[in-house]
């Protein structure tokens, strides 16, 4: 099985589907400019490590080695010098990179360290540049940067990379051809899902792979980027920016349908069935439900997509 994303929606999704699989492969974003990330891809010019980070410390297994090594990764230095506001593992990342000169292999490192349940990739082989065409009512501006997308107010377009043909990660793109499901989001929709999408590399391998596809809607529409958006409006920003993506399945907890029958045909356009489960957190938090989105998962890889569906052409 293979996630996409990034940031905390593919830790979200890592946590369940680890729990059914130990064949997972994390393919993570790799266009992050903010914080720890993004102040060690400018002076080191590497790729941001955040975002592989935290699907690395979601991989740890559920014991005291997994869980201690977890939350060292997790860790944030806080003083009065340089060192503040890093993570802990983002260094020992960037590290690795630096002494064995190798993305994937650092990364295969760090797993092994970790006792990781499964594989963590960028989908891309360089950093990232997010560029998005935003309206704002009649105005149109065009915003840069991943930190700056993810909390913009006005509506998202159009999304663009600098590069505009980025080399993709070999390693991610075969893991896409390998797989017997891909799961996109949840998560940031433009700027942690959609991305990938972008990668030319990629978007071949999820449009020929022979994998099923299920897109996890989001809880909730999220302040910035997403604000205002129904999950409806979800799908068609991803069939605008992937026309020809067939998806097998779209998973949504129920408080977050909306309009039912307008969901339904918003993932028939795309060729998907929908599947309404439980999944959000009891105590009414749009935080995900590890068990509850497990067992989601199992639902749909069990009893879906027995028959290839096709995006309707519009």
């Amino acid at each position: 099985m293979v996630a996409l994303g990034g940031g905390h929606g593919l830790s979200a999704a890592l946590g369940a589907m680890r729990l059914l699989t130990d064949r997972l492969t994390a393919v993570v974003t790799v266009a992050d400019d903010g914080g720890s990330s993004g102040r060690l891809r400018s002076e080191l010019d590497v790729l941001p490590p955040g975002d592989l980070r935290m699907a690395l410390a979601a991989l740890c297994d559920d014991s005291e080695w997994g869980r201690t090594w977890s939350d060292l990764l997790q860790h944030r230095f806080a003083s009065d010098g340089e060192l503040d506001g890093h993570a802990m593992g983002n260094l020992l990342i960037v590290s690795l990179w630096q002494r064995l000169g190798s993305t994937v292999e650092g990364l295969d490192w760090v797993g092994r360290l970790l006792g990781a349940r499964g594989r963590v990739l960028p989908m891309a082989s360089v950093p990232l540049v997010v560029e998005a065409d935003v309206a704002h009512g009649e105005r149109r501006d065009t915003v840069v940067g991943q930190s700056r997308v993810a909390v913009t107010d006005g509506l998202i377009e159009q999304l663009r990379l600098v590069p505009a043909d980025p080399p993709a990660c070999p390693e991610a793109v075969q893991a896409v051809h390998d797989a017997d499901w891909v799961v996109m989001g949840p998560g940031s929709w433009y700027s942690s899902v959609l991305v990938h999408l972008l990668v030319p590399g990629l978007a071949t391998a999820l449009h020929t792979t022979t994998a099923r596809r299920c897109v996890t809607l989001n809880l909730s529409a999220e302040k910035g980027e997403t604000h205002g958006l129904s999950a409806t409006a979800h799908l068609d920003a991803l069939r605008r920016h992937a026309p020809e993506l067939a998806v097998d399945a779209v998973l949504v907890d129920p408080s977050a349908v909306g309009d039912v029958d307008e969901l339904e045909r918003a993932a028939a356009a795309l060729g998907a069935e929908l599947v309404v489960r439980p999944v959000r957190r009891g105590d009414g938090s749009a935080r995900h439900d590890t068990l509850r989105l497990a067992a989601a998962y199992h639902d749909v890889f069990e009893g879906t997509g027995r028959r290839r569906g096709s995006p309707v052409a519009g």
